[in-house]
């Protein structure tokens, strides 16, 4: 939940709203305000407030504060002419890194402080990391570890010693008395464990093997603490590399003692963390446990500075508190930090310079009391490291590991292990401990079941051989398992498990005969049942489901791409260009006109070589023109469509499956294959259970199945034998893998998995699927192969068809136009013809008598006549 308010920008600026509230109400009645005030602004000189967050509480706190208002005191003593005075404004943390957060909001807001120091956990220099961003303010960090994680916060100064020197220094001391590996204690919390990452890192790269990691916390209780170490011993180790405060350490080292773990033979190696929260106040039982320890502590030399620097400031401690025979790296490293603070905030008030306070402070060089005072990459770095050797109540030193990769003693300076002083090992011995580097007498046995069904001999092969009788064991998991067991020393005896392919009952047998096995290895599926009775390492085979089929090789594969409709529509749509062509070029273009018969096969043929853009045809209508280009696009998108679609499945061929009629095989007794014949997509099958991958591929050659579901290192054994035959048409992540068994609680589980995850990524773990499956890539599909659809391509045919409707139209509109005075005059004709009718008929209607009929009749043929000619004459 720490981690998530630091990550989240949001979640922290919600934190520090609350925290105004909180601190304009009841925080300032509950923190130590006080201010030093023995330097006050004189005439002249302008004060700058600085604030100090520590945990007020601790004897570490106490020296620190001490530490800073003794150092400004000397600083502005001998620098009496500067200008500026540093103010500084004490807030008690209480250890809390959200107290030490609404401590430094605090001093932004009431004492408007221009830097900050505190912050000596990583939780805290990240939350007071993100405040100085945001306020714009160096903040500076003493004795927080190194990390990628605090390197985004530009104000962010950290005083703290060279994680990457130690760890070189640790590794060479390791390998330079030819110990082979070791056993990680470390402290489990953010600060330790992100600093003993580099340490692992650096012995991973110089052969030195991290056998085992045991991680304790300040609430691990006496019996947690006594039952890891023992796990330790029981795995023969011998050399350990120490990582935990002093509150832990005191507690580890007395339990250690009591296994017999602080004897001979055994070594006990701390790191520079570890010793630099050591304090003098260590009670004398916690020393006597820790006899023959050695050390890696931050150097400081110890010039006559110091010394007066170390009197004086036990003369301003408490009586209680002034017991110290030297300072702590952190109040060395508050010292000069203080002084470089006061010296960079002279610069920043010169005119004609008015750097910022963060800036002026990196280029700020001086000679301190831990040695030459300058910043790289905004870190303080201490690289040189002493190395001591507890004996009694006290600490001897036996050499340094210097900056440039070198140990050295007072007088030499040397490579090697010759030069350093001599060492009281634990126990009392200056003999060298024989480390982790074991006898062959001395290999702890390895008791592992092996499953011997032999039904995929390219996964597991148990036999036994008739001359010598002795077991044989092979396969990819057993070449898996010996990878990743082989740095562990030791000797190893499989026993066959006889009891069927029920690997529920394996991992019940092994939970229950703690005292006959202790692993086992096979085609063992993880699961959430068996893994209530074992410990599963991580998985070695890739994880789910597939289906096998045969490959089908249809004649007729060519019609598939398109699904009927498709086809039917394109077909319409080639005809119809022709068409529309055919009336467009018609009146003007030879080439369309002829006979009837000709004429048709010129429409269909010019449709259907668009095809192939075959068409010989001259165009001579810029509408014809556009109607081909538009149909020639569409084409070449059908055309480009339906070659993908027809390689895809002329390469990997999808199966349709009945799944009334069809058989669907399976591992027989496979409760992972049962559970998948039971879903939804498969459960109207029937179901055929079969042994091996032979029955396998002769239940689809000759048809007993339509498809085979299994997991998928069964079915990799399938298609590595028969690569031509079969093809996986679909994977499922629904299972979890292979994996190892162990014991529950077995101190090997994460060391193997860890050596998987080696394999994986070396790619020697494909290498092994390669020798063992002939592994043919690609052999998976996916449905990707589904026919094409005329609703996928809806689009592509409206665009094509309103194309052709503007061309008819457009065609309309031309032919009207070159026509206008031909159908004007038979309008005007028409309606002519119409008005004389209507004139005739309204006239017999109104004066209706049989002269007049008669007068019409002998009229009729003039009138006639004359109507006739009047028409010829419009007409003309």
């Amino acid at each position: 939940m720490e981690k998530l308010c630091i990550q989240k920008p949001i979640l922290l600026s919600f934190l520090l709203v609350l925290l105004l509230f909180f601190i304009s109400g009841s925080f300032a009645s509950t923190q130590n305000d006080e201010v030093d005030g023995r330097f006050r602004s004189g005439h002249g000189q302008v004060p700058v407030r600085v604030g100090l967050v520590l945990d007020l509480g601790s004897v570490e706190g106490k020296i620190v504060k001490s530490s800073v208002s003794l150092a400004l005191s000397d600083f502005y003593a001998t620098h009496n002419g500067y200008k500026t005075r540093i103010s500084l404004s004490f807030r008690n943390s209480h250890g809390e890194p959200l107290l030490a957060l609404a401590s430094a909001v605090d001093l932004l807001k009431t004492e408007g402080v221009e830097g900050i120091i505190g912050g000596n956990s990583l939780l805290e220099a990240k939350l007071l990391g993100e405040l100085g961003e945001k306020a714009r303010v160096p903040v500076v960090s003493l004795n927080s570890p190194v990390s990628l994680s605090l390197s985004k916060y530009s104000h962010l100064i950290q005083a703290t010693h060279d994680s990457a020197s130690e760890a070189k220094g640790i590794t060479s001391f390791i390998n330079g008395f030819d110990w082979n590996s070791v056993a990680l204690v470390y402290e489990d919390d953010d600060d330790w464990r992100e600093s003993v990452q580099l340490m692992v890192e650096h012995f991973h790269e110089n052969n030195v093997r991290v056998q085992s990691k045991v991680g304790f916390t300040v609430f691990s209780s006496e019996d947690f603490v006594m039952d890891r170490l023992q796990k330790l011993k029981d795995l023969g180790t011998t050399v350990f590399i120490v990582h935990l405060s002093e509150v832990i350490a005191t507690h580890v080292f007395p339990c250690a003692g009591r296994l017999g773990l602080m004897g001979d033979g055994f070594a006990w190696i701390l790191t520079a963390k570890s010793m630099n929260s050591f304090h003098e106040s260590i009670d004398d039982f916690a020393k006597e446990a820790m006899e023959g320890v050695v050390g890696f502590k931050s150097y400081i030399p110890m010039t006559k500075e110091l010394q007066n620097f170390t009197m004086r400031l036990k003369n301003s401690l408490p009586v209680e508190e002034a017991d110290i025979a030297r300072l702590s790296i952190s109040a060395v490293w508050a010292h000069d930090i203080a002084w470089g603070l006061a010296s960079a905030l002279e610069v920043t008030r010169m005119s004609n310079v008015s750097p910022t306070l963060l800036e002026a402070i990196t280029e700020t060089r001086f000679k301190g009391l831990s040695g030459d005072f300058q910043l790289n990459d905004k870190k303080l770095l201490s690289d040189k490291f002493e190395i001591v050797n507890m004996i009694g109540s006290g600490e001897r030193r036996i050499g340094f590991w210097n900056s440039n990769g070198s140990f050295s003693n007072r007088r030499h300076l040397s490579s090697t292990h010759n030069k350093l002083e001599t060492i009281i090992w634990p126990g009392g011995s200056a003999q060298t401990p024989n480390g982790s580097s074991l006898r062959d007498s001395d290999r702890k046995k390895l008791r592992v079941l092996v499953t011997s069904s032999n039904r995929f001999p390219r996964l597991m092969k148990v036999e036994t051989d008739p001359v010598t009788n002795e077991l044989i064991v092979e396969g990819f998991c057993i070449e898996v398992f010996r990878a990743s067991i082989s740095p562990f020393n030791y000797e190893i005896e499989y026993i066959p498990w006889l009891n069927g392919s029920n690997y529920d009952n394996l991992a019940y047998a092994l939970h229950s005969q703690k005292d006959k096995y202790d692993a086992a290895v096979g085609d063992i599926t993880i699961t959430s049942n068996r893994s209530m009775y074992v410990d599963f390492t991580l998985p070695f085979t890739e994880m789910g489901l597939g289906i096998v089929a045969p490959k089908e090789r249809s004649m007729w594969v060519f019609f598939q791409p398109l699904t009927p409709d498709l086809w039917i529509t394109s077909a319409a749509f080639f005809v119809l260009t022709g068409i529309i062509v055919w009336l467009i070029e018609r009146s003007e273009n030879k080439e369309f006109q002829g006979s009837w018969s000709k004429q048709i096969g010129v429409a269909l043929w010019f449709g259907f070589s668009t095809l192939v853009y075959a068409h010989r045809e001259r165009l001579k209508h810029n509408l014809s023109r556009f109607v081909v280009t538009v149909w020639v696009f569409a084409v070449l998108i059908l055309t480009a469509s339906y070659t993908a679609t027809l390689t895809s499945m002329m390469t990997v061929q999808q199966i349709r499956f009945n799944s009334n009629e069809d058989y669907v095989g399976h591992l027989s007794g496979s409760l992972i294959a049962n559970v998948a014949l039971t879903s939804s997509s498969l459960r109207a099958m029937r179901s055929l259970g079969l042994n091996s991958a032979a029955d396998y591929a002769q239940a689809l050659l000759n048809r007993t199945v339509s498809f085979v579901v299994d997991e998928l290192p069964y079915l990799q054994v399938l298609l590595g034998e028969n690569p031509t035959h079969f093809l996986m048409v679909k994977t499922q992540s629904t299972t979890n893998g292979f994996g190892f068994m162990f014991q529950k609680g077995f101190e090997l589980v994460p060391n193997v998995s860890r050596e998987i995850i080696k394999l994986r990524t070396s790619e020697k773990l494909n290498e092994m699927e390669k020798t063992w499956f002939d592994k043919q890539l690609p052999y998976t599909s996916d449905d990707t192969s589904n026919p094409i659809t005329l609703y996928r391509f809806r689009g592509l045919f409206m665009i094509t068809g309103v194309s052709f409707a503007f061309a008819l139209a457009a065609l309309v509109v031309l032919w009207l136009r070159d026509k206008r005075e031909v159908l004007v005059n038979s309008v005007k004709l028409f309606l002519s013809r119409q008005i004389i009718n209507f004139r005739l008929h309204f006239t017999r209607t109104i004066h209706h008598s049989p002269l007049d009929d008669h007068h019409i009749g002998e009229n009729a043929v003039p009138m006639a006549q004359h109507v006739n000619n009047r028409n010829s004459e419009l007409v003309g």
